[in-house]
């Protein structure tokens, strides 16, 4: 078997444990118990998170040269939110939201087969450029742990107001083993407070030396703005959560916006440009 072939097969054999924990959780539920991570999750969701990172450095580094696009993105990013999710379970009861978070780092990490991204050849051998590119994905892990947190919080609320409408085997059997609302909300909060500061060093970064690590100075494209913008968006948040305590809806609007700005500004932008226009790196 050749090394494509080896990696090939890793991809899937990594969607393959990811899917199995979602299946473990959900299974657990089905039978009466918690979603709380039994033996064999906390077993493979190590193992699929060091799987998956070994499968993201191949495919950004495997070529040689740094490959990157919005594929290789979209996998890191679920592999920096698997790895955080399973750091936060020692602390938070954080079992059902195994069963949300794992299908769709399943799904993630298979795209990288199909779209290859665009090699940085010149660019792509800067150190500055892979520490600025990290720390951008650390950044959107961060704030896709949040988003999903918020969407659970709004579900966890309308449950709670209504519990008559769900069924045990319905949606709400999985919002019934979610932490409290205050602790998650707590732990949402602090999330964005860390996704904040390191998009802050990505934007400082990458503004102040876009030449060293883009190779040409400053252009104020899509990117640039839309970027901007979410960093607006999500200062204003944390300005308005710790001086006027915003929360609930308030908090949630400001939230949804400023991630949708974020993924506008580089894995949206990259979709359009690789997979609908067909270009390179823009």
């Amino acid at each position: 078997m050749d090394i494509a072939a080896f990696y090939g097969w890793g991809h899937f054999a990594v969607a393959a444990a990811y899917l199995v924990i979602a299946n473990r959780c959900w299974v657990a539920r089905r039978h009466g118990g918690a979603m709380a991570p039994g033996p064999l999750v906390a077993i493979l969701l190590p193992l699929a998170v060091l799987g998956h990172g070994v499968l993201v450095f191949h495919d950004v580094f495997g070529s040689g040269d740094l490959r990157f696009g919005f594929a290789q993105a979209l996998s890191a990013t679920f592999l920096a939110a698997c790895a955080l999710l399973w750091v936060e379970g020692f602390f938070v009861a954080l079992g059902a939201l195994y069963a949300l978070m794992t299908p769709m780092a399943a799904v993630a990490v298979l795209l990288p087969l199909l779209f290859h991204g665009v090699a940085l050849v010149g660019e792509g051998s800067s150190l500055a450029l892979r520490i600025h590119l990290c720390v951008s994905v650390l950044a959107y892990s961060l704030f896709t742990i949040a988003a999903l947190h918020s969407v659970l919080m709004t579900s966890i609320d309308r449950h709670l107001r209504q519990p008559q409408r769900d069924t045990p085997q319905s949606f709400g059997a999985l919002l019934s083993q979610m932490p409290p609302l205050l602790a998650l909300e707590s732990l949402l909060f602090r999330q964005l407070l860390a996704g904040f500061l390191l998009l802050t060093a990505s934007l400082g970064t990458g503004i102040a030396f876009s030449e060293e690590l883009f190779g040409r100075p400053l252009r104020f494209d899509h990117k640039t703005l839309f970027a901007v913008l979410a960093w607006c968006l999500f200062a204003a948040l944390l300005l308005g959560r710790y001086a006027f305590g915003w929360r609930g809806r308030v908090a949630q609007r400001w939230l949804f916006t400023g991630f949708l700005m974020l993924l506008l500004a580089y894995i949206g932008s990259r979709f359009v440009f690789e997979v609908v226009l067909g270009r390179g790196w823009a």
